[in-house]
């Protein structure tokens, strides 16, 4: 009866044994995880992608406050005054040089050379003014001034009208003042610009002939 022992003992070992060549390919516990390695070096930049279509025009943004009126702007005030003064030491420097006379709220030019009245206008026009035509005896004084520094006769911005003898200013309105040389106008319809002379006093005169040319501003 004790082989029935021995014999399971036996059985027992065997059992065991293949038990333990099957532990043999168990997974163990997991290690410490190891160190980090270092980054690499950052790759190269892609190509630019395709070129998208232009968006729509977004809308318009708020409107701003109002800026200053211009009494209030101190810069604008700084510069305008800077102009005003430039253009006063300008008229001043031609003043001493004649070549400019102020009466008033008018200024009177002259580049000293003589043309005809049509020729006369335009240059006047080029220039920002008009051909200088006195209306009263200050203005008539001063472009007188010009005639005489030049010693040459000089047109006046009055044209004879539909009538004869009726002279008027160049935007068709009567004449207010005058001072005609004795006798004068007496061209009847033939002399149809006005010249002055030398002593300040007009005569009528045909509008080709060449006189100094004087403008005002």
């Amino acid at each position: 009866m004790w082989l029935c022992p021995l014999a399971l003992t036996l059985i027992l070992m065997a059992a065991s044994g293949a038990a333990c060549e099957v532990k043999d390919v168990c997974v163990g516990s997991p290690g410490i995880p190891g160190t980090p390695g270092s980054h690499g070096l950052p790759g190269r930049d892609g190509r630019d992608g395709v070129k998208g279509e232009r968006g729509e025009k977004g809308e318009a943004g708020e409107r701003g406050p109002p800026g200053l009126p211009a009494h209030l702007d101190e810069e604008l005030q700084a510069t305008l005054h800077d102009f005003r003064h430039q253009i006063l030491q300008t008229r001043g420097a031609l003043s001493l040089q004649g070549s400019i006379m102020t009466v008033g709220e008018k200024v009177f030019s002259s580049n000293g050379q003589s043309i005809t009245f049509d020729a006369i206008q335009e240059a006047c026009a080029r220039a920002g003014g008009r051909i200088a035509v006195p209306r009263n005896p200050e203005e008539n004084e001063a472009i007188a001034s010009f005639v005489k520094k030049y010693n040459t006769y000089a047109y006046v911005g009055l044209t004879e009208g539909p009538s004869p003898g009726d002279f008027r200013y160049s935007d068709g309105t009567p004449v207010n003042y005058t001072n005609w040389y004795r006798g004068e106008p007496a061209g009847r319809g033939k002399e149809q610009c006005v010249e002055m002379y030398t002593d300040g006093q007009w005569n009528d005169r045909n509008c080709l002939y060449s006189r100094l040319t004087i403008c005002e501003f």
